[in-house]
Order: structure tokens, then sequence, then C-alpha cells
């Protein structure tokens, strides 16, 4: 959900008479060291007591204009599992030029003694520990003193940030509840900002005024907007599987940058920009638009690989093949070239950018219609559909016409096949930016799936043992997973070892894996297994689980409701199938049921079979998810599908002698 506040300074605005307070650093009352749990969610082992931020642009003692922003935090640790409370980590931007810095950190713990008394034990600063994490990023960390179950943690610090077009947000909700957080914001009338709610909580303090001239830098003075943002009783976000980024989801409050007036020179620049302003500067970007033009570098470089293909399609994928394989990933996202797409080629790495950019370059050297996509991944959250926001943005892909079909294409990981998109890329929508027409809203949907089957054959023994054979068909994204498996052991011998160390039950014999390199075709896998299943097989009777695989024990929904959906990020199937031969002196006693369980809307459908054929029996089952988003209202649904099955795999065959 999200509400959209229009931040403006406007004289309209009703003054107020309640006001935001930062609460006392140091205090506790007897209720709070004596907290045992908190009784709105007894199962939290830490729970914030109370939570203020200030944040206000204003001249530093350098001259300089920057965002301060002041954190203020006081936590409850009830148990062991709420001491990783006391790890503090603060991230700070910076860039070749300027960057954010940290100041007047100081931190207490507050305990009872073994002996009753109430002890405090200070944070020591030269525990402050900084590290420069890549050259946009340097991580401050310390770990609070003295940390036992019952004990209070606080500690504050300030930032000081030289970026005023990333005005600091603020998350309600955390992995722990909270019983008060509130944020108080000044924003000075020559910045103007947009803020956003998001999350499903409502505020429970709401407050916008005027402050008369509460601004003075270089000359000029201004009034400013006052926004008070209050919280109270604030529930855990708990993430769960199958899930895109906890930032599209947990409340929040949010600023964009709109427009600001130069102080030198009374200016007024827009900072928000309309999608032409955005294509614009894409298309004229050294980082972006320059690179694409590069075409002409690949010449030489991808003649052999297209030569004598005439067919568009086989010369887009042996383009692909050879960005594939000639730079490798440097793990780095974004949206533009750094170093430019020339230093990637020749030092053979480079970003998601350098990669995908170059890509695009040679296909349109090859002839090929091929544009960017500019995108979100995953866990960098949803992009923001009201305004452009291109900070929102943090991946680049690219996309290919041919024969009336379109190709998304990522070129980062030599394992991926032509079409086929990393799980981190299927997030939502992105953005097609072309040299020479107007950009656009995609879906990232490729229409891809993981489809895995189970073939298994197996035969009875007079000694009780189970032989025969197990073959394994993985196909699309899912074929992708297990060569990126197969591939990280020094050959496919010490592969099948490690199958045969981690499997209880299997004893592989011998292997035969098939179109290993070949990226577009099933990924085949031939096993002769033994299983030790019954010791005793001279017993009258025998009882015989025939789920060998995957046996699911545990619901991986475990959430009574949950206010987010359910991103598998493509549909699935996955097919199992067994036979088994009997020796002639046994019966199928106890056949299991047969069961056909289906989601609503045809969302996928869970259904077994089960046939006896003399001395032999053939069972099957299929498990399909038919969607690759789940909303809300589905999730019980989806809950009690699980819990059908697990039930289900507790059903036996039960096998008899002849008398």
């Amino acid at each position: 959900m999200k509400k959209t506040l229009l931040i403006l300074l406007l004289f309209s605005l009703l003054k107020t008479t309640s006001k935001a307070q930062d609460f006392y650093y140091g205090t506790f009352t007897q209720g709070e060291i004596s907290m045992q749990r908190y009784d709105k969610d007894t199962s939290a082992h830490a729970v914030v007591l109370d939570e203020h931020g200030t944040a206000k642009i204003e001249e530093v003692s350098d001259n300089s204009i920057k965002i301060v922003f002041e954190y203020h935090v006081k936590i409850k640790i009830f148990d062991s599992k709420g001491f990783a409370k006391g790890n503090v980590v603060i991230a700070l931007n910076n860039n070749a030029d300027e960057g954010e810095t940290l100041e007047a950190i100081k931190g207490v713990t507050t305990y009872t003694d073994d002996d009753g008394s109430i002890k405090k034990t200070e944070l020591d600063p030269a525990k402050v520990y900084k590290t420069k994490l890549n050259k946009y990023w340097t991580e401050a960390k310390f770990a609070m003193p003295a940390i036992k179950n019952g004990c209070i943690i606080e500690y504050t610090y300030i930032t000081n940030s030289p970026f005023l077009g990333r005005f600091p947000k603020w998350n309600f909700q955390g992995d722990i509840p909270k019983i008060h957080s509130e944020y108080d914001v000044h924003q000075p009338g020559y910045w103007t900002y947009n803020a956003s709610l998001r999350g499903p909580l409502k505020l429970t303090k709401d407050i916008a005024e005027i402050e008369r001239s509460c601004f003075s830098a270089r000359g000029n003075t201004c009034d400013c907007s006052h926004l008070v943002f209050g919280m109270d009783d604030i529930p855990a976000f708990i993430p769960e599987i199958d899930m895109t980024s906890p930032l599209n989801f947990l409340s929040s409050v949010n600023f964009q940058l709109v427009q600001y007036h130069n102080l030198s020179t009374g200016a007024v620049t827009k900072y928000a920009k309309d999608w032409k302003d955005v294509d614009y500067d894409f298309k004229h970007s050294d980082a972006f638009g320059s690179q694409l033009r590069k075409k002409g570098l690949f010449k030489d470089l991808i003649a052999s690989s297209i030569s004598g293909k005439t067919d568009s399609l086989d010369k887009a994928k042996a383009v692909f093949e050879y960005i594939q394989k000639n730079i490798k990933w440097n793990e780095f996202y974004g949206t533009g070239s750094g170093d430019g797409i020339r230093k990637a080629v020749e030092m053979h790495s480079g970003s998601c950018a350098d990669i995908n950019l170059a890509l695009i370059a040679a296909l349109s050297e090859a002839g090929i219609n091929a544009e960017a996509v500019i995108l979100s991944t995953r866990d960098h959250g949803f992009i923001n559909k009201l305004y452009p926001v291109t900070d929102d943005f943090n991946y680049v892909i690219a996309k290919v016409d041919i024969g009336g079909k379109s190709y998304l294409l990522d070129a980062t990981d030599p394992l991926l096949p032509f079409g086929i998109l990393p799980l981190r890329c299927l997030n939502d929508q992105g953005r097609v930016m072309s040299l020479d027409k107007p950009s656009y809203w995609i879906d990232i949907n490729t229409g891809q799936k993981r489809i895995r089957t189970f073939t298994i054959d197996l035969t009875l023994m007079p000694d009780g043992k189970l032989k025969g054979t197990f073959t394994q068909y993985s196909i699309g994204y899912d074929a992708y997973e297990k060569r990126k498996e197969i591939k990280r052991f020094n050959s496919i011998e010490e592969y099948v070892e490690s199958l045969d160390e981690k499997s209880s039950k299997f004893k592989f014999l011998s292997s035969d894996i098939s179109n290993l390199d070949s990226l577009d075709e099933p990924l085949v896998e031939k096993y002769d297994i033994e299983i030790n299943e019954y010791k005793n097989p001279d017993r009258d009777h025998l009882i015989f689980n025939q789920f060998l695989l995957d046996h699911i024990i545990r619901n991986p929904y475990k959430l009574a409701t949950r206010n987010y959906p359910v991103d598998k990020g493509m549909p699935s199937t996955e097919r199992f199938s067994l036979t088994l031969h009997l020796p002639p002196n046994y019966v199928i006693d106890a056949p299991p049921q047969q069961i056909n369980i289906s989601l609503p809307d045809n969302g996928g459908k869970f259904e077994t079979f089960f046939q006896p054929d003399n001395n032999s029996f053939n069972y099957s089952h299929i498990i399909q998810f038919n969607k690759a988003i789940y909303e809300p209202y589905e999730y019980s649904a989806l809950k009690e599908f699980f819990n059908k099955i697990i039930l289900f795999e507790k059903n036996m065959v039960t096998l008899n002698k002849k008398s």
C-alpha cells in the first residue's frame, strides 16, 4: 500500500501545538528493567522500547550545507536470541569527492547484576570500527558491551550527508516489535520533497506545521516544514520464503527531492524529472548512451563467432555466448558503465552494466535489434511508478526482438541459457531505454519455468535390497541451478561422491550426466542405485513409503497471516514416477489412496496415481504451481495445500507374502 503525501511549504498548513520530543538518554523505568516479556508478542526475543530520529538540513561547521540525521534507540533484550540487536552496523554512502560522516556515537548497557544491583556499562568509542567496502560504501560497526538476559541497550549517533537528493527514510517496522517509533523532520523551504508512506500500518502521530525563519545560510533565511511521523505498538516484520525485498512491505516513510533553490543564484532547479528528461539524460550519458554507441568496438571481436550464420537468432546466441565467455562479472550492480565497456573487454571483467551494455553494442554490430532495460533487483525493492526515481534502478539487461518474439538477456553468468534471467532480475517491471525512441515499461517475464522430472525403476531383491536406476531431467531454470551446483565441484566424480555422502538412503553405483554444457538442452542425470530398505526380507509384511525424494516434512509457510505476496519468481512443475518390481511371492495388500488437490483459480495442483500390475506397481505424482505470484488472500490456501501434501506423504504401500 502506498499513500502519497505532497510535502510542500504551504502557509495554509495549520500550526499544531503538539511537538516531537526525543526521550532522555540513559534513563529507564523500573517496569522496563524488570520486564520479562513483551505481552503483545510473547515470542519476541527483544523489543524496541523507544526509537527517535531527527533529520534536518542545516549549515554545518565547514560552511557546507548537509542533512544532519540523529538516531536514538532503546532496546530491551529478553534472552540470548536477542543479543544480535547489540551488534550495530551503520552504512555510510560516499563517492570520489565527498561522503557521509559519522559522529557523536555513544551507547550504554543497563542490567541487573547478580547481587540485584543496577549496573551500567558505557560503549567505548575506540571500539567503533570502520571498513571501506568499495568506492561507494563504508560500514561502521560496534558491539554493545555487557549484554545479558534482561538488559537494556541504548545508543545514539549522528550522520552528516552532503547528498541533499537523498533525504533519510524511516523504517517503522523491523525484525523485532517496537512500542514507539517517531521521526522528526525539518525541511527548509529552499528544498521541496515528496513524502510517501508505505506499508500496511497507520500512523498514530502525524504533524505538519510551519517553523518560521528556521533556516539561515549564506545570507539566506527561510521557513521550514516541520513534519512528525509516529507509530505505537508496531509488530515485527517477519520475512518468509518466496518474497522480494522486505523494503517493499515494511511500514516506512520515504522522501524524494522535487526541486530546490540555488542559494547563490536564486535559480530554481527541478530535481524530479519527467521520463522524457530521464530518457535524454540516459541517451547522452557517458556511462550509458555513449557506451551503446560503441558497437564498432566489436566488429572484429565477434566476426568469427557469427561467421557463416544467416539466421538472426543464431547470430544473437553466438554474440551472447561470446560476451558470456569473455567478460566475467565482478558482482557489481548498476545501470551505467563505470570505466567504459572498452576497458571491461580489455580486462575481461566488469559490472552487470559493463557486460550487458557491451552485449547490446555487440548485438547491434551484428545487425540485431537490441535495447537496454533498466530494472530493480528483487533485494533492491520495487520501482516507484508515480514519478521517475533513477536511484530505484540498480541493474541493466538486454532486450532483443527476433522473429516477432522478444528475448530478455543477461550475460553475467556463463551458465545462463539464452532468454533466461537470473532470479534476482525477476521483479515486477523494467524500463526499456532506447537510443531512438521514448522509454517504456515492460513486464520482467521471460516465460521461464522450473521443471524437474524424477523417474525411478527398482527391483526388490531376495536379500532385501532395492536395486535399479534413477533418472532426473532438469529443464529451464531448474537446469541452470543444477548446472551451477555441479560446476562447483572439480569433476563430475566429486559431485556424485557428494550425493553419495549426503544421501542416507541411496547408494550411487554409477553415473551418466549428459548435456552439462549444452545450456539450451535439458540436463539429464542417470544413476544406478541401491537402497538398503529392508534388513529382514523374509518377514510376511513389508511397509514401503513411495516418497523416496524431496519428502516434505515441514510446511514452508508458517505465518498465521501474510500481508505480502508469495513471489516464487516463476511457475514450477515437479513430476515423480516410481516403478517397483516385486518377487513372485509378494502381493500388494494396501495401496495408497489416490488424491487430487487443486489451488483456487487454477493456481496449481497435487495429483497422485497408483497402478498395480501383477508383481509390480507404478506410483507417480505431480506438484505444480501455475503462478509466479500468489496474492496475500491466497496464502491460507497455499498453507493448506502443503498441509495436505505432508499428510498424504505419510501413506505407505503394504506388501504381503503369499500364503
